[in-house]
C-alpha cells in the first residue's frame, strides 16, 4: 500500500474518532496484492539497477497469499486507496531515498 493512502486512512480514522463515533476497526487494503517477485521486478524497472534474489521454498506456516480489502474502510471512513499501483509505490519510495521532503534526515 502506498504511504499516502495509509496516511489518508489514518487521518480519516482520527477525524471519525474526534467526531465521537467511538472505536473503529477496519482493515486497509487495495483488494489486490503483489508477489515478492513482482515487487523485485518492479524495483528493477524503476531503479534501473540489478537486484539479486534467490527463490527458495516457502517456510512452514507461510500462507500462499495474503490480500486485504478495504470495503469496511470505505463504508466506515469513506476511504479508498488512490495510489494502488506498485509502480507508483516503488517509484515514490525510491525518490524519497534521494530527495526526502524538507525536515527529513538520515
Amino acid at each position: 500500500m502506498h504511504v499516502e493512502d495509509l496516511a489518508r486512512a489514518h487521518a480519516a480514522a482520527l477525524a471519525k474518532l474526534q467526531s465521537g463515533s467511538g472505536e473503529i476497526a477496519v482493515n486497509l487494503g487495495t483488494g489486490s496484492g503483489f508477489s515478492v517477485l513482482e515487487v523485485i521486478e518492479t524495483a528493477r524497472r524503476v531503479t534501473k539497477r540489478p537486484i539479486r534474489h534467490q527463490v527458495v521454498a516457502r517456510r512452514a506456516g507461510d500462507p500462499p497469499r495474503l490480500i486485504s480489502g478495504g470495503s469496511r474502510a470505505k463504508e466506515v471512513l469513506g476511504w479508498v486507496p488512490q495510489r494502488p499501483s506498485i509502480e507508483d509505490i516503488v517509484a515514490d519510495a525510491w525518490r524519497f531515498l534521494f530527495d526526502p521532503p524538507r525536515g527529513f534526515t538520515d
